[in-house]
């Protein structure tokens, strides 16, 4: 593949400064690995910790959105994208939401990994002109930089340019959901973590963009600015600036102290037998834990009094095409126990044991579904996809199916729930739950 020799090389090149982030499984016998009864600690969730956005360069830096736009413009008015310049610029590619990635082939026993398909600016063009799409400086959306790799990234949305899927395919390179990525993304690889980070913001930033073509005040066209992350409009009397939105959402854990027990709720767009965390939008003038009451009171008839902060998470991939939601976790201490579900929002809600949560923690099975999500991946990007589906039933190593399992390790969900599950009693107290605001050390 010499005409992607260099963009080749990129897949692996966002990453390579990443600190170390390791994946820690914590179990009764430590040489048992993904038993049922573990917790997994990160130094971040899936979405965050993203390798390109380290820091804010300085205006007059080479690597901050201005001056790179500025560069950019002069290369493409000039009609040149010579790769020799400073810094280099990557381009990655997205369709109808979807990344563009490759495959980086069998890692061992823990099967193939996927890396994001990074094109330089001349590839990009070039791959453009052949579907008769001109490319033009607000196109592309700035990502961030390495600047000790001498490197500004990129995002551009490329649904109109259909030819680009042959092109790219026929170089083992695909568009791939990002719910499929996330699941396929390997939590001890450093480097596939902050791939799915990069991926889910620019997914955001892109989503934004194709959202907001209007001024909400006056209806006439907005103008990206400041190398796309933020807007403007075009109409000179209004010239209202739009910024990239949040959605806030609170999710929550609710806990029964005096019972041990903890309350998940499941709806009817879960896999079958999968139970998770309560959650909800944050209303305009509603504090956190407001919402956190509101919401459980609201969906399940049971009120909340100590609300404690845990993590929060970005959420890219939410159903509904609202790729901007930050979940925000809590724990939440029950006053009353009774249960009343809101049958709009719940299909049910059901009070479980601590012993009960850790069973339905089966961690072989999670990797089995990110093994299995990331040979599907693999098989895109050769173009031989199978019909193999990623919402299967989990089963439990014995071949039975489990009574009941929660979201895996991309989850925030995961993290409240299995943080509380694993947390040992001191003199009749919990311990760790309540963490500092910012470590990430036991999620």
């Amino acid at each position: 593949m010499p005409f992607l020799l260099s963009s080749s090389a990129a897949l692996f090149s966002i990453s390579k400064a990443l600190s170390c982030r390791t994946l820690t499984l914590l179990a009764a016998n430590p040489r048992c690995q993904f038993s049922t009864a573990m917790s997994i600690s990160l130094n971040s969730h899936a979405f965050a910790g993203n390798p390109s956005r380290l820091r804010t360069a300085k205006p007059s830096d080479p690597f901050s959105p201005n001056s790179a736009f500025q560069t950019l413009k002069t290369l493409l008015l000039s009609n040149s994208t010579h790769e020799s310049f400073s810094p280099d610029f990557k381009v990655l590619p997205f369709r109808k939401g979807r990344p563009l990635v490759g495959s980086s082939g069998d890692s061992g026993s823990g099967g193939p990994n996927w890396r994001l398909g990074w094109l330089s600016l001349g590839e990009c063009k070039v791959f453009l002109e052949k579907s008769e799409v001109s490319l033009v400086e607000d196109l592309l959306v700035y990502l961030g930089f390495k600047a000790e790799e001498d490197v500004v990234y990129w995002a551009i949305d490329v649904s109109e340019a259909s030819g680009m899927v042959s092109e790219l395919g026929s170089r083992q390179f695909s568009f791939v959901e990002l719910r499929t990525l996330m699941v396929a993304t390997d939590w001890a690889d450093p480097i596939s973590m902050g791939d799915l980070a990069v991926a889910g913001h620019a997914r955001a930033l892109l989503e934004w963009h194709a959202t907001s073509r209007f001024c909400g005040y006056c209806g006439a066209k907005t103008v990206p600015m400041e190398a796309g992350r933020r807007k403007s409009c075009s109409n000179e009397m209004c010239k209202k600036r739009i910024y990239p939105r949040v959605d806030p959402v609170v999710i929550m854990l609710v806990i029964d102290k005096e019972n041990d027990r903890a309350l998940l709720s499941k709806q009817s767009r879960y896999v079958p037998r999968m139970w998770s965390c309560l959650a909800g939008f944050i209303e305009p003038g509603e504090s956190l834990e407001e919402a956190v009451r509101r919401e459980t009171l609201e969906e399940t008839g049971v009120e909340v009094g100590e609300v404690v902060y845990h993590s929060s998470q970005p959420w890219p991939v939410a159903p509904g095409g609202i790729p901007c939601q930050l979940m925000v976790g809590f724990y939440a201490y029950a006053k009353s126990l009774d249960i009343s579900v809101d049958k709009g929002e719940l299909e049910d809600a059901q009070w479980h044991s601590r012993e009960d949560v850790k069973k339905a923690l089966t961690m072989a099975e999670y990797k089995k579904a990110q093994r299995t999500a990331a040979a599907k991946v693999d098989q895109i990007c050769k173009g031989v996809e199978k019909s193999q589906s990623l919402t299967s039933d989990f089963n439990v190593e014995s071949g039975e199916l489990a009574p009941m399992f929660v979201p895996g390790p991309f989850a925030i969900a995961h993290h409240l729930i299995s943080s509380w599950a694993n947390q040992t009693m001191v003199n009749g107290a919990e311990t760790l739950i309540k963490q500092p605001a910012n470590s990430l050390s036991s999620l």
